[in-house]
């Protein structure tokens, strides 16, 4: 192994633990504050979580996932999964997220339109 095999394979189990540890704690957040971490029911949302995680993503999970990938790209496979994650990350933005934000929107109103003004989508 070169030191750049290392310092890879390094960064690839940082950004894979770092983004299971987003995942994780988004998850948790969803369960302590009772409401659905189902994106297919987005309807049945309970509460607007805002605290924690949520402070920095409106999609700590969504960025929690992204970083797995990018971290299994960088142990196996540097390209395929760079293409890969960057097609993840467009479909999620536009057929869960964006349809999220607007039943988001029409769940919770005003405290979500202020709480999307102030955090950004991603990072």
């Amino acid at each position: 192994m070169t030191i750049n095999t290392q310092a890879l394979t390094l960064l690839s189990y940082v950004l894979f633990l770092f983004g299971f540890g987003i995942l994780f704690t988004a998850a948790r957040s969803f369960k302590e504050h009772n409401t659905t971490i189902n994106p297919i029911k987005i309807e049945t949302a309970s509460s607007l979580v805002v605290s924690g995680i949520f402070n920095y993503s409106r999609n700590p999970m969504y960025l929690g996932m992204a970083l797995i990938l990018l971290g299994l790209s960088l142990k196996f496979n540097l390209i395929g999964g760079l293409i890969f994650t960057t097609l993840f990350i467009l479909f999620i933005t536009n057929f869960q997220i964006k349809p999220e934000e607007k039943a988001m929107q029409k769940i919770f109103g005003e405290e979500f339109v202020n709480y999307k003004n102030k955090v950004r989508r991603w990072l």
